[in-house]
């Protein structure tokens, strides 16, 4: 039994699916036990440890202990040992995973935390109010909203299938720059929900009000490290998983939408789905198998590229029918859809470009919810060599014929110029 825990540590570490869960009190555990119960299921190490410990550290010796960071913990002031947010922000920028649980009373810690990757928390205090959306169980304030599942990203790779079933919702309003394209909104709120604090009278039009105000929104950075943001910790909570839904319109649910979302996200945040990798590349002339050292222009090329997926832990074949090609000199010369195949093998044939130069291979692949695919390879193409170039060439054929001519022409002159002879005039004596 011991050499096969070793040996499940060993697989979990080699997968890069050490997790730690940072929380305010011990008690999260117990009220998050089926979240974490889950990334345990899933082949996660999870450590779950006090946000204010003071032997806290993401990295050693200049390695990342771990692979992600789930922060349950809304309420910390600061954290322990070698943790704060800069070194957050710097494990992201090392290809880290982070999931953030925030609250109406969130610390200004975590709030200054999700600012970091473009997700900003309504002021403390303020609360997601919908007075058509709520739970039956709502104490009055209208503050536990039944989000509609209309509400979710069109991914079903980020929160899996839709259906109809509402996600319980208790929290602040997040809002995010919509002209950020690296910040995905996962959940917004109903039209007409607004955020504020519900013990005060509305003075102020609020913050966040209706589609522009987020629930759960979420980021993928440039180098693939994905960061999720809810503004709500008991969006997570068995209490939320498991409980029944009714809404004012008299809809009852025996389950909330919850438990798939979060299972979902979870997923998609920790790089378990959406992870594409290129497996190889090949490019020759059509008819051959090996790459020249340089291709000729007006040449006919094929270009081969194998793309991979991860599902459930395993690599296969992917699958689209919108994988592109560029090849590339400065700009683009030549754009075309590849052809898929059943083995992840996409390929096309075209034609070099008339002009020579230093050319690029290019695939870059942005999908929502899929890792940023990107694959470049360089070629020269050189011009034909004097050998190479036709030896009549069709279009010139009336600059070939004025010039035969020509030399016909000065022919004749020269014959009759030279054969010529012109009576000499007689003279006054003859």
């Amino acid at each position: 039994m011991l050499g096969l825990a070793v040996l499940s540590l060993c697989i979990a570490s080699t997968l890069g699916m050490n997790t730690l869960v940072l929380v305010d009190t011990l008690a999260t555990r117990e009220t998050h036990s089926i979240f974490l119960k889950s990334l345990q299921e899933r082949g996660h190490e999870v450590t779950v440890k006090a946000a204010d410990d003071p032997s806290l550290q993401l990295s050693r010796y200049g390695e990342y202990i771990y692979q992600n960071l789930v922060i349950l913990a809304p309420g910390v002031e600061e954290f322990g040992g070698a943790l704060s947010v800069e070194a957050i922000v710097e494990f992201i920028d090392g290809g880290g995973n982070v999931l953030v649980a925030g609250s109406r009373d969130a610390a200004d810690l975590i709030r200054e935390l999700v600012t970091e990757v473009g997700v900003e928390m309504d002021e403390e205090g303020a609360a997601v109010i919908d007075h058509l959306h709520y739970d039956s169980n709502d104490d009055g304030q209208h503050t536990l909203v039944a989000a509609p599942s209309a509400g979710l990203i069109e991914s079903d790779v980020m929160v899996g299938a839709k259906d109809s079933v509402p996600l319980l919702y208790r929290g602040t309003g997040l809002i995010t720059d919509v002209e950020n394209p690296l910040v995905l909104p996962v959940l917004r709120a109903p039209s007409t929900a607004y955020s504020y604090n519900p013990s005060q009278s509305i003075t102020d039009y609020p913050h966040a009000t209706g589609h522009n105000m987020l629930l759960v929104a979420a980021l993928q950075a440039r180098n693939n490290a994905r960061v999720v943001v809810s503004g709500s910790l008991e969006f997570f909570s068995d209490a939320f998983i498991t409980a029944s839904v009714q809404t004012p319109q008299g809809e009852q649910f025996e389950r909330s939408g919850n438990g798939k979302v979060v299972e979902a996200l979870s997923r998609w945040v920790f790089k378990e789905e959406g992870v594409l990798r290129v497996v190889s590349v090949d490019h020759h002339l059509v008819g051959e198998k090996e790459p020249p050292a340089s291709y000729t222009i007006k040449e006919d090329v094929e270009y081969k590229i194998k793309v991979e997926r991860l599902v459930e832990g395993a690599w296969k074949p992917f699958q689209a029918s919108d994988l592109q090609m560029d090849f590339v000199r400065i700009d683009p010369f030549v754009r075309v859809t590849m052809t898929p195949s059943t083995d992840g093998v996409f390929s096309v044939k075209f034609k070099v470009p008339d002009v020579y130069g230093v050319y690029q291979f290019k695939v870059e692949y942005n999908r929502v919810g899929f890792t940023r695919l990107f694959s470049t390879t360089q070629v020269s193409v050189r011009p034909f060599t004097h050998l190479e170039y036709e030896r009549f060439i069709e279009c010139a054929y009336p600059y070939y014929a004025s010039a035969f001519s020509m030399m016909v022409g000065v022919f004749l002159f020269s014959l009759v110029f030279l054969h010529h002879k012109e009576t000499p005039p007689k003279s006054k004596a003859d």
